[in-house]
């Protein structure tokens, strides 16, 4: 998704973005990654997938290492433009994937209309990708179409 908007992210490293979402979910790899309505606050999934990230890295040559970990704190912490566009970019595509899933029900999906709002809402581009999501997210709620109605 990066790669598609680059041209609309004025002013963002595009490079270190592309990096924070690369690495941003390598931890998973190892303890597996929780669906998003399946996660909850105090589950020290975020400290998991830190230590599993760094067992990753742990052959790497020191300063490979240590550049990635300083990415993925940034990334976890926020604490960048580009962090929070990578988060923001990471939510819609979570919601994207939760659009292409059969058997989801309208309460799956309407956990779609609040899930990481917060991110998503932190820049226009991303609002705006976010509420064509939302528009699909509740056409799925109501259901295919039946003709007559």
């Amino acid at each position: 998704m990066i790669l598609l908007f680059a041209k609309d992210l004025v002013g963002v490293d595009i490079k270190k973005l592309l990096k924070l979402c690369v690495l941003h979910d390598l931890g998973e790899a190892i303890s597996g990654d929780v669906p998003a309505p399946d996660q909850s606050d105090g589950d020290n999934r975020q400290e998991r997938e830190r230590q599993d990230f760094q067992t990753l890295c742990a052959d790497l040559p020191d300063d490979v290492a240590e550049d990635f970990r300083q990415l993925w704190d940034e990334y976890a912490d926020a604490r960048t433009p580009e962090a929070q566009l990578a988060k923001a970019f990471d939510k819609l595509e979570t919601m994207l994937q939760h659009q292409l899933m059969p058997s989801a029900g309208k309460d799956f999906h309407a956990f779609n209309l609040t899930y990481g709002r917060d991110r998503t809402d932190a820049f226009p581009l991303t609002r705006q990708i976010r509420d064509r999501i939302d528009t699909r997210t509740e056409e799925l709620m109501r259901g295919p179409a039946r003709i007559g109605s």
